[in-house]
């Protein structure tokens, strides 16, 4: 069957990058950037709390971290409900006894439903990021503008102070980020396009981008490729000391990973979280931050 004539157009092919955000800026032609505070690197904890309802649909796509088997799928749907009432406190437990802050990527729906877990995340003193409606409202390049401008005030409305956005599944459209900051966001956790935040242009206002690394995600390599904990925690930990090990070459750097509630809360894999907390706060080089502090620290040095 021969392909559609349109096939092969794709009206963002040009010089350069397919998007106007951020310009070419290989690592070894930057000048360094020294933090303030003398790190050399910053690590960022980001723990999504989401709500999965149990008959997700298809279009565009089914979050990862979807339903998987036919409705009604009551075993995946109560694993990630016992994330939102069980894990989630055994990481908050572990972050309080070091004293470390994370950012908590919140779906508006979650905020609705449950409210005294939100203010035990305010109470507790971590950054609360807007994490879009729910793992169902997918941003993307087939939503109308009307469309996409309504979920983000949606969301706006369940969290009126965040300063940070990730979308859900961190997926885009090409409009998102002009809308997000056009609705007042500054930092954005869907790009890992670098090791040092990035000022995105958009239409309005710079947009914080904080590299997110994807490849470091819990569901990533315990769910989907079906790694041990300990192999994670030794990719954690690998990659902060590689961070460090950079600075005299590269400058400054940061670098955000995620705590899934309903992965790493389990009991038989705090002994990991408590091997990567331990670790990561025991690097004199390294800073652990939420999102925000992360980007003010390069904003003020100079980025």
């Amino acid at each position: 069957m021969p392909l559609p004539d349109d096939y092969l157009i794709y009206p963002h092919r040009k010089r350069g990058f397919d998007n106007p955000h951020y310009a070419w800026d290989p690592a070894d032609r930057r000048d360094k950037i020294a933090l303030k505070d003398g790190a050399k690197s910053i690590a960022t904890i980001i723990i999504p709390v989401e709500f999965f309802p149990l008959n997700p649909p298809a279009a565009p796509f089914k979050h990862p971290g979807a339903m998987k088997t036919p409705y009604p799928d009551l075993r995946h749907f109560t694993v990630r409900d016992y994330g939102n009432r069980v894990g989630i406190y055994r990481l908050m437990r572990e972050l309080s006894r070091r004293n470390l802050k994370a950012t908590f990527a919140i779906n508006a729906e979650i905020a609705k439903r449950y409210p005294p877990l939100i203010a035990d995340i305010e109470a507790a003193g971590h950054e609360i990021a807007a994490h879009g409606v729910s793992t169902v409202h997918i941003h993307h390049d087939g939503l109308s503008e009307t469309d996409e401008k309504a979920l983000i005030a949606e969301t706006r409305a369940a969290f009126p102070k965040a300063k940070t956005w990730m979308s859900p599944a961190r997926n885009e459209s090409y409009r998102t980020l002009d809308l997000l900051a056009e609705a007042g966001f500054e930092i954005c956790l869907d790009w890992e396009a670098d090791q040092r935040p990035l000022a995105f242009r958009t239409k309005t206002a710079p947009i914080w981008a904080l590299p997110h690394y994807g490849e470091l995600g819990d569901f990533k390599l315990l769910v989907d490729r079906s790694q041990s904990e300990e192999e994670w925690a030794a990719q954690i930990i690998e990659a902060a000391r590689y961070h460090i090990d950079l600075y005299a070459q590269e400058g400054a750097s940061a670098f955000a990973f995620t705590m899934t509630p309903y992965v790493l809360g389990q009991p038989f894999r705090i002994k990991a979280v408590r091997e990567v907390l331990d670790a990561l706060s025991g690097m004199h080089d390294l800073t652990i931050a939420t999102a925000a502090e992360s980007c003010a620290a390069f904003q003020e040095a100079g980025t």
